[in-house]
């Protein structure tokens, strides 16, 4: 498929996507530090019910340019804007997955949900994944600067294991196989090492839970009650009740990466409220 360019204040930033089907457009916007592979399944189940599919690679990922800089949210919520408007795409339901939700949330703040008709948002980030004296169920901050510390020592080492705990591989080993991890690793392996970090540093640092207000579509929200990456506590707990109008399905056994462990449960949630 085509590049899409965002003109940004460091430069050009071409984006790479899939614009598969006809019917109402749905975005797929992908996780850390995957690309829009990982939304493989969810793509065919979407096109074989008759919607629009697009999934991009955020910058720094996939096939997208690597700018040395942009990798705050405002930033990459301006990248969904730009291919929002450069396909001109009306009536959209957007979906995050994990990191991908602070591009949701962050869009409704920037752009008041122009266009847009849904969101949803599965093992997402939002609200806030740190802890905090506010925040207590949060990741502590010496787990997350171990995390970054690791990406800057040793990134191809970390991300090596870091599926495993993604999937809850060991308790999941029924629902995937070994060469679900080898084929993640390599599409993080490839990802930009700045944009690995500097994405990092942005969904382990924004506070969205003054922004949950600005959510004002229908939103579904879905996620693992056995998630490792991403406690379900600090983020869709909350995330619930301060989205005004919203669906939540807590899905049992599901871990952080339950878009491909738990594939049929998700697909039947989000067909069933895209038909509404």
């Amino acid at each position: 498929m085509p590049f899409l360019i965002n003109e940004t204040g460091q430069g050009p930033v071409d984006l790479y996507y899939k614009d598969y089907g006809q019917g109402k457009p749905v975005i797929l916007i992908h996780g850390w530090p995957l690309s829009h592979q990982a939304w493989e399944g969810q793509m065919q189940t979407l096109l074989d019910a008759g919607y629009r599919v697009i999934a991009y690679d955020r910058r720094g990922f996939g096939l997208s340019s690597q700018p040395l800089d942009g990798y705050d949210y405002s930033a990459l919520a301006s990248d969904l804007r730009e291919i929002i408007l450069q396909l001109d795409l009306m009536d959209v339901t957007i979906v995050g997955f994990s990191m991908g939700g602070g591009e949701v949330v962050r869009y409704f703040t920037d752009y008041e949900g122009d266009r847009i008709s849904k969101a949803v948002l599965i093992g997402s980030i939002i609200p806030l994944v740190a802890q905090k004296p506010d925040n207590p169920d949060g990741v502590p901050a010496e787990m997350l600067d171990g995390i970054l510390e690791a990406l800057k020592s040793n990134r191809v080492g970390f991300l090596k294991d870091f599926h495993k705990n993604f999937y809850n591989y060991e308790n999941n080993t029924d629902r995937m196989s070994r060469a679900n991890l080898d084929y993640d690793f390599s599409i993080a392996s490839h990802a930009s090492p700045i944009a690995t970090i500097k994405c990092a540093e942005a969904w382990a640092g924004t506070d969205f839970r003054s922004e949950l207000k600005n959510v004002s579509r229908t939103t579904l929200i879905i996620h693992g009650d056995e998630d490792n990456i991403v406690p379900i506590k600090t983020s869709s707990d909350q995330a619930a009740k301060g989205i005004t109008a919203n669906e939540y399905h807590v899905i049992s056994g599901g871990p952080h990466g339950l878009i491909l462990t738990h594939r049929k449960e998700v697909d039947k949630l989000l067909l069933k409220f895209l038909e509404k």
